[in-house]
């Protein structure tokens, strides 16, 4: 709301009155009404499901403001809709609204990965899943990432070692097929040298890399991405909040933890993906990391980074969590 809603409804500055934030945007609640009102729309009385404030903080991550609490949002939430009493009902998702998304995309890895390989059976709607890509356009991303080698001579890795590697000796990536090199980036060296699951004692050989200004998808949060306030029907934003969990699926498709003996099939759904969001013209996908807290980028063709210094870090400890099987 704040970057492609507020911007139009020429807003103020000042503290909110709801959440406490200084020195923000602020809108009068009333200018929200319309957009709002498409979105209630979505969702219909029932005795046995939530308040509107939970469903919308849960389906789209609104008054998700860590000083918002519940009663504030509710209190907002009336005055854009002028109706203190809606706020106060239950309320579940409309039953109109289905999306078979999720089921047909469960249905075509399992084909990918244990029946048919480049004849497909199963289809899904690649053209429903290029709309949505365009709803999870990566906002402005940093210009410098990192890549990491363990080190396993005495002597630093030169920059151009540090790059993508040739056609011929690319291995199944969590992105790129064989014989497909992409550069895997790292947001911090220590996600960087955490996406090579070094060992205690170990030394890794970090280098920065610069990249441009990229249109890159980012499958980390599409809850938290995607806006219902960019349509103009509610027919088309109940359709979107039933794709939700679809979208959050190839997210997971590319986080999901592979074990290396494995990797050659279980690589092959998030291989299938990039490569339709590479067809689909963007340059990369951002998403999140499965063994550090930064954030990753697969840059699709290698030639867009520019290589800089290498440096040494010591792998000083690896934490290990387990959960009972």
């Amino acid at each position: 709301m704040r970057d492609q809603l507020f911007p139009s409804l020429n807003p103020g500055h000042g503290t909110c009155d709801f959440c406490g934030t200084v020195d923000t945007q602020l809108v009068d609640p009333s200018k929200l009404a319309n957009y709002f009102e498409l979105l209630v729309n979505v969702y219909e009385p029932n005795d046995d499901g939530k308040s509107l404030v939970e469903w919308m903080k849960d389906d789209w991550q609104l008054f998700s403001h860590e000083r918002m609490d519940v009663a504030h949002a509710k209190e907002l939430l009336g005055e854009i809709l002028d109706d203190g009493e809606i706020v106060r009902r239950a309320f579940a998702p409309s039953a109109s609204y289905i999306s078979e998304g999720l089921a047909q995309w469960d249905k075509l890895r399992d084909e990918m990965m244990y029946a048919n390989r480049w004849f497909l059976d199963v289809r899904i709607d690649l053209d429903r899943l290029r709309q949505l890509l365009d709803m999870l356009i990566a906002p402005p991303l940093p210009r410098q990432w990192y890549r990491a080698r363990i080190r396993t001579d005495d002597e630093v890795f030169p920059i151009d070692k540090m790059g993508a590697p040739p056609k011929r000796r690319s291995s199944h990536g969590r992105a790129n097929p064989a014989g497909i090199p992409y550069l895997y980036l790292g947001s911090l060296p220590e996600t960087a040298a955490a996406e090579i699951r070094p060992h205690t004692g170990e030394v890794a050989c970090v280098a920065d890399f610069t990249i441009p200004e990229i249109n890159a998808v980012d499958l980390r949060n599409p809850r938290k991405l995607v806006s219902p306030f960019i349509l103009t029907d509610a027919s088309e934003i109940g359709q979107l909040r039933a794709d939700l969990p679809f979208l959050e699926r190839l997210g997971e498709e590319l986080t999901r933890p592979v074990q290396p003996a494995g990797a050659a099939i279980d690589y092959i759904p998030s291989q299938y993906l990039c490569e339709f969001i590479k067809k689909s013209g963007f340059d990369g996908v951002v998403y999140r990391s499965s063994v550090s807290d930064g954030i990753n980028l697969a840059l699709f063709d290698p030639e867009q980074a520019t290589g800089g210094a290498v440096s040494l870090f010591n792998v000083t400890k690896v934490l290990v969590d387990v959960v009972a099987a």
